[in-house]
């Protein structure tokens, strides 16, 4: 190289703070905002003390693209543009990415993409918690094949243990947290003659016993109790082999409650069951003020598990997230993103950076994209609107395809609201092309997108999820990571210096 190109790289180099100020641009809000970040990742300090406290958050569904969406929709509820509000999470001081394919699937599942992060190895579709001899759907494989759980150590560790959601408690993302299985599907009953394993139900109330899990809040209460006999919450029970598990939490010293004024009765003294549902809990947009959000679960969780002095590990899901996002009904899936925010932001208000590790990430993401060249402050749950030649805020002219009509902002790749519809000889056609869209149906509660490739179900989708962390050794997240990586940073944060 050049001696003198390279002696005038380094006089820069050195000169390059004076040099900024003296800049055209340097009295740009964009270019002093840009000089306060390079000041504060400058002051970063590596934290590396041992972690009291884990807690994990998982957005099911929420990836990069999801997270967007959610992102744009809190900060213009705020009455922002949306693309320059920061989510709780994203002011966190640590960022990854996360791949989430599962040993035989490039899309993945969220039974084992939940399970590779509270084991440390990568599973295989539709299992939760077994090694990879394992088969799906084949009891059989079972035995030999349990891996060890993060629970089960910081049970060991004489931590408490608890595992919130908005979906159903028998789920896969909670029910990582504890069970083990050959189908995440087997929630209230397993196949004739299998014995190597039980249902997850059941597998969830024998950890309760076992003390492996002391607060588990969500829904899921048909899967508790039998056929024809009443669940905590009024609804009507679904298991076919006449088991109470209810009566067998209660007998074993355990409190139920099914509701937000029981749940906030509590006094703490016992291990706790929240069947706040009979599913799924409702959507946060449907929610009644009776059922606890997200973040009231999570708020009385902590307070609950934090009386352990030797701390504690707390799994939180919103679940919903991805359900809507299934539905390819975006909106709803962007308010209950929403009260993702809100939980871990409830969840860092109520605890110390200096001994509790959050980790904030997702399962997987979804066959989901944003449309179009659509100006700033376009809300998001509706359709795109044309970029304004002078000033920042969009023009009210929506953005037309080549068939002359709008579209959303957000769309789906598949689902069940496709454009093509089945015609009476078996095809699917679109004869009248593209419905038309009006912005007061588009930005209805109950609007899904219209996608192009008929599914019942809208899919996932293989691409990278985004993480976030503080705390103890949040900073050993770092560029891209494998999901199992994960377990392995709360392991190490837990017993660091021992």
């Amino acid at each position: 190289m050049n001696k003198l190109f390279t002696a005038s790289v380094l006089a820069l180099a050195t000169a390059s703070t004076a040099f900024a100020q003296d800049l055209p641009q340097a009295g740009s809000t964009w270019f002093t905002d840009g000089q306060a970040t390079i000041e504060t990742m400058l002051a970063k300090q590596a934290n590396t003390g041992r972690a009291l406290n884990v807690i994990l958050f998982v957005a099911d569904g929420n990836g990069v693209a999801s997270n967007y969406m959610n992102r744009m929709w809190a900060g213009q509820q705020e009455g922002g543009m949306g693309d320059d509000y920061v989510q709780p999470f994203e002011a966190f001081p640590e960022l990854a990415l996360v791949k989430t394919y599962n040993i035989n699937a490039q899309t993945p599942d969220s039974a084992p993409t939940a399970g590779a992060m509270n084991t440390g190895v990568k599973q295989r579709f539709n299992l939760i918690n077994l090694g990879e001899n394992a088969v799906h759907d084949d009891c059989s494989t079972v035995a030999g094949n349990e891996l060890t759980l993060f629970s089960e150590l910081m049970t060991q560790a004489g931590k408490s243990v608890g595992a919130v959601t908005s979906a159903r408690l028998t789920h896969a993302t909670p029910a990582a947290v504890y069970a083990k299985t050959a189908n995440r599907n087997w929630e209230d009953a397993v196949p004739e003659g299998c014995t190597a394993q039980k249902d997850i139900a059941s597998q969830l109330v024998d950890a309760m016993k076992a003390g492996t899990l002391d607060v588990a809040l969500g829904g899921g209460a048909r899967y508790f109790v039998p056929e024809g006999t009443e669940t905590p919450n009024g609804g009507q029970g679904g298991r076919a082999d006449g088991v109470n598990l209810v009566e067998m939490a209660r007998e074993a010293g355990i409190d139920i409650i099914a509701d937000k004024a029981e749940l906030d009765a509590l006094d703490g003294s016992k291990p706790v069951l929240g069947l706040i549902a009979d599913s799924h809990a409702a959507y946060e947009a449907d929610r009644a003020e009776t059922e606890p959000s997200l973040a009231d679960m999570t708020k009385r969780a902590i307070e609950l598990l934090s009386t352990n002095e030797n701390g504690f590990y707390l799994e939180v899901e919103s679940g919903r997230v991805d359900h809507a996002n299934h539905a390819t009904n975006a909106k709803r899936a962007m308010i209950d993103g929403k009260a993702f925010a809100d939980a871990v932001a409830m969840a860092d208000e109520m605890t110390d950076d200096a001994d509790t590790l959050i980790i904030v990430t997702a399962d997987h993401e979804h066959a989901i994209a944003m449309n179009g060249y659509c100006g700033r402050g376009t809300p998001i749950d509706g359709l795109c609107f044309d970029v304004a030649q002078t000033g920042i805020l969009h023009t009210d002219e929506p953005v037309l395809a080549a068939d002359g009509k709008p579209y959303t902002v957000v769309g789906y790749l598949n689902g069940a609201s496709s454009v093509l519809v089945e015609q009476e000889d078996g095809t699917f056609a679109a004869p009248d092309g593209r419905p038309d869209l009006t912005q007061e149906q588009a930005q209805d509660i109950d609007y899904t997108q219209q996608v192009l490739i008929p599914k019942d179900s809208e899919s996932h989708s293989g691409v990278d999820v985004a993480l976030y962390a503080k705390g103890p050794w949040a900073h050993l997240f770092d560029g891209t990571v494998e999901q199992n990586y994960i377990f392995h940073v709360m392991d190490y944060a837990v017993n660091a210096g021992e």
